[in-house]
């Protein structure tokens, strides 16, 4: 924790009557060492996650049940893929399950919401990560008047009881909204039309969604105010600054994974015997 002044799962966890459009996206809480002690801390924990990780992995190869769920939302351009490369590209790949949500195939449209969602989770010994997730359902779906207001206001509960379920298979859920400016996200978009080897990350629909921007802040404000509970809460995340989204998530799963306290398993074979056994094809 060195270098934090505030563990991030207290500084950036969303509090009841927190107002999202107060939040400062330049600022760095709970982190007051800067930019380059941040990059030697996030290398350090990148290492402690990567072992961490793998003893994760070797944990469901043998049995157990236990998984990771990064959950990753935020308005175009905030960085989630800059996190998946930055943060989850830190470990072993054979032990991540990477799901990018994006428009529901027509075989996905034809299920109930969460049924794409429930077949995109984590298996045990990995860590998940969702890029976007089951919450543009009651996001993209509710300013894009795709659904009834009846219909969206009763997804809250049920996904307040999807991760609960989640969590009782023993799946610890993270879940992080990445907090961009609108000044940021114009800067971003702008560098992406004016970079031609950045033209394919543009897409011409992200404007027409920035015209609706208070529009979706009012839906992510009701996402933190109705589904941050304590088995799965949100953590917000200030992400003008790239270099500190990028910490604070590291620290984030590095602590979810802490937190399993799980063991190398023991081995279920006689380890002098196969020494020995090896010795002798020498």
């Amino acid at each position: 924790m060195t270098g934090w002044d505030l563990a991030p799962e207290v500084a950036l966890r969303a509090r009841q009557g927190s107002a999202l459009d107060q939040v400062d996206c330049r600022a760095t809480p709970g982190w007051s060492a800067g930019k380059v002690a941040a990059r030697a801390h996030m290398a350090r924990r990148g290492r402690d996650m990567a072992t961490l990780q793998e003893m994760l992995y070797a944990h469901g190869r043998t049995g157990g049940d236990r998984a990771v769920l990064l959950v990753l939302q935020g308005m175009d351009t905030s960085g989630k893929g800059g996190v998946v490369r930055h943060v989850i590209g830190m470990v072993d790949p054979q032990g991540v399950a990477l799901r990018a949500f994006g428009v529901p195939t027509r075989q996905e449209a034809e299920q109930h919401y969460l049924w794409r969602v429930r077949r995109a989770l984590p298996p045990p010994g990995h860590l998940g990560v969702f890029d976007r997730s089951h919450y543009e359902d009651v996001l993209v779906a509710r300013v894009d008047g795709l659904v009834p207001p009846s219909q969206w206001q009763g997804r809250f509960e049920e996904i307040n009881a999807f991760e609960q379920e989640v969590a009782a298979t023993g799946t610890v859920v993270v879940k992080v909204l990445l907090a961009i400016s609108r000044e940021e996200q114009a800067e971003r978009l702008r560098r992406r039309l004016e970079r031609p080897h950045k033209h394919w990350k543009y897409v011409p629909g992200d404007v027409d969604a920035r015209a609706r921007w208070d529009d979706y802040v009012l839906a992510y404000q009701d996402v933190l105010d109705r589904t941050s509970t304590p088995v799965a809460p949100w953590h917000v995340v200030p992400a003008d600054r790239k270099w500190y989204a990028r910490l604070a998530v590291t620290e984030l799963v590095a602590h979810a994974l802490e937190g399993l306290d799980l063991q190398w398993p023991v081995a279920g074979f006689d380890v002098g015997a196969e020494l020995a056994r090896l010795e002798a094809t020498t």
